[in-house]
């Protein structure tokens, strides 16, 4: 049973074949942006923490107005969004303090 062949594997890629008609078809093509890896990355970096940061916002948002006027949102609603900021911000912080670690590893090889 010969899966790949030696035309399949091109430079870095090779096609994956189905071998199971439940296996998930492949989608769309997704554009590449074209921006330098820094580039990509610093933009990645501050969206992530906008989302985050929005989030947060949204919670102490949804909180207040419970305070304020307990009929104008669902207990439900606001227990869900505190949570997710919860697990947003929790998340963050443990990416952040492996990527300081990292840094320190990186600056202590000599």
């Amino acid at each position: 049973m010969d899966i790949l062949s030696i035309k399949d594997a091109v430079g870095h890629r090779i096609t994956l074949k189905r071998t199971d008609p439940r296996h998930i078809a492949a989608g769309p093509k997704r554009e590449t942006p074209s921006l330098s890896p820094e580039e990509g990355f610093g933009k990645l970096f501050f969206k992530a923490l906008s989302q985050v940061n929005d989030l947060q916002h949204k919670s102490m948002n949804m909180t207040e107005s419970l305070l304020t006027d307990p009929d104008s949102v669902n207990v439900h609603d606001v227990t869900i969004a505190l949570a997710e900021a919860n697990l947003a911000l929790s998340m963050t912080k443990t990416i952040m303090d492996r990527a300081v670690r990292a840094y320190r590893e990186i600056l202590s090889v000599r």
